[in-house]
């Protein structure tokens, strides 16, 4: 057969395949599932390995995240849950810590298998950032009102005294944090040290509040609070934070804590100098 025969042939059959109702043949047919037998079974149980184990791989992620963020931080309602005694006696205790005669441990309960402690609203003890977060603005307010009796306020200023504020807290939660690690106890729940720190306004608040009132008495109350600062925190750390630490040296411990207690006295005269100078 010539090559015009066979090429007649062809564009004949492609016309007959192109009409209505007479299907063509595919060049390339692809394969079905229903041409093998294997195909559906195979497929299942490979998307259901891989489900189980993307399930496992997900779940014991999502419980060590879970995990490590209940371990360092916490839940943050924990630490509003107060009420108004609660307010005035924490107030005692940190403005009068030689005053209070009752234990410094916080007080525990069992919680859904483990032991958990109880809100500021129920313990004493226990820490919260409601005191903490009004006492620096207080600060921030206080601090403002003094340069303005000076005559030196504008909101450059208050600015400058919102950052110096808050690198005053930031520095006691570095105190607090280091002197746990140094004496290889790191786990403490990150909010927890950042109310303990946060007390410190509660005292920088009633000092500024005297030198408003009456110049001198600043000089009495900076130390005064200052030293009470410094016993909080020593009674705290020692009874509650130092509960998680196994073994330390006896030494090492006391002298920490004393350099906790000596650290409040430059910290406390730098954030109670209300000045321009973001510095001094």
């Amino acid at each position: 057969m010539s090559d015009l025969s066979r090429f007649v042939l062809k564009e004949m059959y492609n016309n007959l395949g192109a009409q209505p109702g007479v299907p063509m043949q595919p060049t390339n047919p692809q394969p079905t599932p229903f041409g093998n037998p294997f195909y559906g079974a195979g497929s299942g149980l490979i998307r259901g390995g891989l489900g189980a184990y993307g399930e496992k791989i997900l779940g014991s992620s999502s419980e060590y995240v879970q995990s490590n963020i209940s371990r360092y931080f916490s839940d943050p309602q924990y630490y509003f849950q107060v009420n108004d005694q609660y307010v005035r006696n924490k107030l005692k205790v940190v403005l009068l810590p030689f005053l209070h005669r009752g234990h410094w441990t916080r007080i525990s309960e069992p919680v859904g298998g483990r032991l958990s402690y109880k809100p500021p609203i129920f313990d004493i003890n226990a820490p919260d950032l409601y005191i903490p977060f009004m006492a620096f603005g207080t600060y921030v307010v206080l601090a403002g009102l003094s340069l303005g009796l000076q005559g030196k306020f504008s909101p450059e200023a208050l600015n400058w005294l919102f950052a110096k504020g808050l690198s005053g807290w930031f520095l006691q939660v570095m105190l607090l944090k280091v002197t746990l690690l140094s004496l290889g106890s790191g786990e403490a729940p990150l909010l927890d040290i950042l109310a303990y720190a946060g007390y410190t306004f509660t005292g920088m608040c009633l000092a500024i509040l005297g030198r408003i009132i009456w110049r001198y008495s600043y000089y009495f109350l900076m130390p005064w609070t200052c030293l009470c600062m410094g016993v909080f925190l020593v009674k705290t750390m020692k009874r509650v934070l130092f509960a998680e630490v196994r073994s330390y040296d006896s030494s090492k411990h006391h002298y920490l804590l004393l350099f906790v207690a000596l650290v409040q006295f430059p910290l406390f005269t730098w954030l109670g100098n209300i000045s321009v100078n973001w510095l001094f």
